[in-house]
């Protein structure tokens, strides 16, 4: 008897380190490659355009590992803290939650005979877990883990920056500003793409998105570090 095999690839799981992954990237392009077209509009030499995108990728990736820790941390914690809550309620009320859960599957389009039998099982079985999924909403592929996503954020961040200060690098010294930004946005309109690709979410528009904010984003410092360099 031959039995079919039907392969789901559901994308859920990566949310959590394609978030931070894409925003670090993102980021260290951004930040540094403004910055240094920032210096360049200000008509400064490539020495110190090279030291203001260094101290930016330091800075950018400490300060990315440090806010993602303390952000998904606290995010953590409230899990924690949540379900805790629930534990308790569970061992001080068991017949209420179960009542609790099996309204939700009801809510859901389950009759009220089968939802009390699948509340009943789901009890029985792990009712933490069940509560947990169901009523908090919370799973384990989307869980916080706040160690990964500094890991992560801190790494990508310093890749990402390493590739506008290779272009400042190799430029020739009278282009460097345009160079680093139009080679950015290749970088990061493939970001785009990468990213939307692995989570399976539309490219064109992903990518889109991700070069319109980095363009402006280095236009706009481009426009103050001229303003200023006039000025000085």
């Amino acid at each position: 008897m031959l039995r079919s095999v039907h392969l789901e690839r559901h994308r859920t799981e990566r949310i959590g380190w394609l978030r931070a992954a894409v925003l670090g990237a993102n980021d260290g392009i951004v930040s540094t490659a403004s910055l240094i077209v920032g210096v360049a509009a200000a008509s400064t030499g490539r020495g110190e355009m090279l030291v203001a995108g260094i101290a930016g990728l330091v800075a950018g990736a400490m300060s990315m590992a440090a806010g993602e820790f303390v952000s998904v941390s606290s995010q953590a914690d409230t899990e924690q803290a949540d379900l805790a809550r629930e534990r308790k309620e569970l061992s001080d009320q068991p017949e209420f939650e179960r009542r609790e859960l099996a309204a939700i599957y009801v809510a859901r389009g389950l009759t009220a005979t089968l939802a009390a039998q699948v509340a009943d099982q789901l009890m029985a079985h792990n009712p933490l877990a069940a509560h947990a999924r169901d009523e908090l909403g919370m799973s384990e592929g989307v869980s916080a883990r706040p160690v990964q996503a500094a890991l992560t954020s801190a790494s990508t961040f310093a890749a990402g920056a390493a590739l506008p200060l290779l272009a400042a690098l190799l430029a020739p010294a009278s282009s460097v500003g345009v160079v680093v930004a139009g080679t950015s946005l290749v970088f990061l309109t493939a970001l785009g793409a990468v990213a939307a690709q692995t989570g399976g979410a539309p490219v064109l528009r992903a990518s889109g998105r991700v070069a319109f904010w980095g363009a402006l984003a280095m236009g706009i410092t481009a426009a103050v570090g001229r303003l200023f360099g006039t000025v000085v």
